[in-house]
């Protein structure tokens, strides 16, 4: 769990009608007692379990973007008032985007590199920043793939972002830029597929084959119905109000349909994948 604004709090839910409290965790500056300067919020962490023994934490939502990789069997064993003995990997952004969604991408063959006897398979983490600010008002938030296979060592090799160009979306209302991403692990998208939702740029579908490489292959925005919400900005002082579509979040199953809801009260939408990009998921087109 995690309460968005400082440290995640862990639970033991083997008896899930009686949860045990195990620890607070966050970032160094955040133990008990600390003074000065509270680090930048966590927003999101996704684990792999025990067998993957990793935790990766995002933080920082919209600005000074922090990327933390944690040892699973530290964080719950470990001294729990020291926040660094878990940590086995971190890796700073630029203080214009944040980590809202930090999900692994473990042992991908990169297309370029089969041949090399080092590196073939690689660890990435696909990083998504949140848009909060309406009609493009802040630094662009978009996502992030960093190759991780060096824990300690992380770097971003290359990034996506929906384009503006075209579809005016800075001028529809809302925000415009990413959100989050699937965060599920089944295998029929798994290192394939990944779909982001993007406010009044709907859900956009990615092909993540080739992390050094990510391709748009479909895109959905739904239409504005009668319940759909608007949203405002000030200008000299005024309210200017669009209604705009503000897809929100996305997730996906194991059957390959994918489930987006909307926030701006036009509710939730059941896809599925078509042509090109149901192919590179190996699904009938």
């Amino acid at each position: 769990l995690s309460d968005s604004d400082s440290v995640a709090q862990v639970y033991d839910l083997s008896d899930p009608a009686h949860p045990v409290f195990i620890r607070n965790f966050g970032l160094a500056g955040q133990e008990p007692g600390t003074t000065g300067p509270v680090p930048t919020q966590l927003h999101g962490m996704i684990s792999t379990g025990p067998a993957g023994n990793r935790v990766y934490f995002g933080y920082g939502t919209n600005t000074g973007g922090i990327v933390q990789i944690v040892d699973r069997e530290k964080l719950l064993k470990g001294p729990p008032n020291d926040l660094a003995y878990p940590q086995v990997g971190r890796l700073d952004l630029s203080p214009l985007v944040g980590a809202h969604t930090t999900y692994p991408m473990l042992g991908v063959p990169v297309p370029a590199f089969l041949h090399d006897k080092t590196g073939a398979k690689r660890d990435f983490v696909m990083i998504v920043n949140e848009q909060i600010l309406n009609e493009c008002q802040e630094a662009r938030q978009m996502v992030w793939f960093a190759d991780i296979t060096v824990e300690a060592k992380g770097m971003v090799v290359s990034n996506y972002t929906a384009p503006e160009n075209g579809g005016n979306f800075c001028q529809r209302g809302g925000r415009f830029g990413s959100h989050s991403s699937n965060e599920s692990f089944a295998p029929v998208f798994r290192n394939k597929i990944a779909t982001i939702s993007y406010f009044n740029g709907g859900v956009r579908a990615l092909d993540i084959r080739d992390p050094f490489q990510p391709k748009e292959v479909g895109f959905f925005i739904p239409s504005i119905t009668n319940d759909t919400d608007e949203r405002c900005v000030k200008i000299e002082g005024k309210d200017r109000c669009k209604v705009a579509i503000q897809t929100n979040n996305v997730e996906t199953d194991d059957r390959g349909y994918i489930y987006i809801v909307d926030r701006a009260n036009t509710g939730m939408h059941i896809l599925a994948l078509t042509g090109d990009a149901a192919s590179v998921a190996g699904l009938p087109r």
